[in-house]
């Protein structure tokens, strides 16, 4: 009963003694509230080992478990998002650019690369959700018409990792026109004959899920990943029905016909390696 008899006496760890935890240790799952290792999480690609609960990462970390040692060339570095309206809600668009970049690290919410996954080539297009909520702009659309080129130049396949809240409201048509000229590109990928595969992570919505996400030859998701075009609160105020439980997540799209299959992030790798090998044949 030491501790009893210290605390009765009043006394206590002086505060230059305690220590604080560092900040990035620990990890709790959103989902069963366990907490883990940030190191264990990694290793075990940022999924919960206890619920296999999907955290959201963002194009670094999709990059590095994709490609053979994490080695990879990025693509158009040099494209930047610009003003062009003047736009302004509560800031100026050219300040909320701004302030994203620098906290983010990031030009925009996409980043392009060519690597290898166990030999084989392949250029991924992933998105950014902590830049301005993953929002499709100008350069998202000029990353994925230039990036299409390339996969023809190169013959090689194309993958998307879309991971976005829609179209980017403060670019107004010039994002609505993202989706049709995406579109169109992709044909043309289509038309050389080389595959194109859409990875839809949590979220997926807006412009990008009336666009691109949805095109692939193989459309793809992650276990539990939100995808749809609006929100449940305004289809349900639209359609004045109650909707079905979960009808927007990836194994609801699954189960009617909307996706091909549900690929676990632990097992992305050696899936892309399998399916590339075999459009190759």
């Amino acid at each position: 009963m030491s501790w009893f008899k210290r605390i009765k006496q009043g006394i206590s760890t002086s505060t230059s003694e305690k220590k604080e935890a560092p900040d990035g240790l620990w990890h709790k799952c959103p989902n069963c509230k366990k907490t883990t290792n940030i190191k264990d999480l990694k290793e075990n690609k940022y999924v919960c080992d206890n619920c296999n609960f999907h955290n959201r990462i963002n194009s670094k970390e999709y990059f590095d478990i994709i490609f053979d040692n994490g080695e990879f060339t990025e693509l158009f570095t040099n494209i930047y998002p610009k003003d062009q309206l003047g736009f302004v809600d509560l800031k100026p668009y050219g300040d909320r650019l701004k302030e994203a970049q620098k906290k983010s690290g990031l030009t925009d919410s996409m980043r392009v690369a060519h690597g290898n996954v166990y030999g084989l080539g392949l250029v991924v297009a992933c998105m950014d959700f902590n830049f301005i909520g993953g929002s499709m702009g100008s350069v998202v659309g000029e990353k994925i018409a230039r990036a299409i080129n390339y996969c023809i130049e190169h013959r090689l396949p194309f993958m998307i990792i879309s991971k976005s809240g829609g179209a980017r409201m403060m670019e107004s048509a010039f994002s609505l026109m993202q989706m049709a000229k995406t579109s169109a590109k992709l044909t043309q990928l289509a038309d050389a004959k080389l595959p194109y595969i859409s990875l839809m992570t949590d979220p997926t919505t807006g412009g990008v899920s009336a666009s691109y996400a949805m095109l692939g030859d193989l459309n793809v998701a992650e276990p539990g990943a939100l995808i749809g075009f609006a929100g449940p609160r305004i289809i349900k105020e639209t359609i004045k029905k109650d909707l079905p439980p979960g009808f927007q997540s990836a194994e609801f799209l699954l189960e009617h016909g909307f996706l091909d299959f549900i690929i676990d992030r632990k097992q992305l790798k050696e899936k892309l390696a399998e399916t590339i090998s075999l459009f190759q044949k």
